[in-house]
């Protein structure tokens, strides 16, 4: 299914205490694979709820922890939902395939976790922790909802398989209160902005929201941005503005 399991222990302690655990904790692992991180978070949470899609997997896994604190769900990560396990912090080592849906996933149900430790690969790691001068429309995704910060960089040969990328610990913390305005609008605007990426803000909003190069750069001088600004240089609060300025002008 795509996925490199981790064998480095040094990596591993890093991952388990980034978490930062304490014997009152739940923790929700995505992809356990041979349960080596499972049982380094196992010894130090209260309870360990580990989502495997994998038949042979799911049999060995349940054998291992069968009678300790540990929970092996049978099950695609993707479908799964955590309202019913109350407050947990979600550590996981994913299929790199899944990363964005997984991330996307976790940032918009309704039970958010208190926290994510993922490992994620370096490139992707460094576009959602991107400041501005470097933004894109994955870095906005994430930080719309957290702040996002680079724990450690991991060698590829820190995995077996050993895959052809490094890798990064990611953590995701630090939620955000819910906004009063409609998120599916606002990321609306926000894909406007990134559509072409040679071109400025004012063509890309130009062009999506169909409305005159005028009344774009209108929009942007009342957001107190410069003329000639292009998406990747916007903040999140700059973002909230000109969306709000947008709909005020509806």
């Amino acid at each position: 299914m795509g996925q490199n399991f981790l064998v480095d222990g040094e990596v591993l302690a890093k991952i388990i205490a980034a978490a930062d655990i304490s014997s009152f904790d739940t923790i929700l692992e995505i992809g356990p694979g041979l349960g080596v991180l499972t049982e380094g978070l196992a010894e130090k949470a209260g309870r360990v709820i580990a989502i495997e899609k994998d038949d042979k997997l799911t049999e060995m896994l349940e054998n291992k922890f069968s009678g300790t604190n540990v929970e092996i769900l049978h099950q695609d990560a993707l479908e799964f939902d955590p309202v019913a396990i109350g407050e947990y912090k979600l550590v996981a080592n994913i299929p790199y395939n899944i990363t964005s849906l997984i991330i996307r996933k976790f940032l918009e149900t309704q039970n958010k976790p208190q926290l994510m430790i993922l490992m994620v690969q370096k490139e992707v790691a460094e576009r959602i922790t991107a400041k501005p001068g470097d933004m894109s429309l994955l870095a906005v995704s994430v930080q719309f909802y957290a702040e996002a910060e680079i724990i450690s960089l991991v060698k590829n040969t820190s995995f077996y398989p050993a895959p052809k990328v490094d890798s990064a610990i990611l953590k995701i913390s630090n939620f955000k209160s819910s906004v009063s305005f409609s998120v599916s609008d606002f990321f609306r605007v926000v894909r406007f902005g990134f559509a072409a990426k040679r071109k400025t803000l004012e063509n890309n909003l130009s062009a999506g929201l169909h409305i005159t190069k005028t009344e774009a750069s209108d929009i942007i001088k009342k957001a107190d941005l410069g003329a000639k600004i292009r998406a990747e240089s916007l903040n999140i609060d700059d973002w909230i503005k000109l969306y709000e300025i947008i709909e005020e002008a509806k």
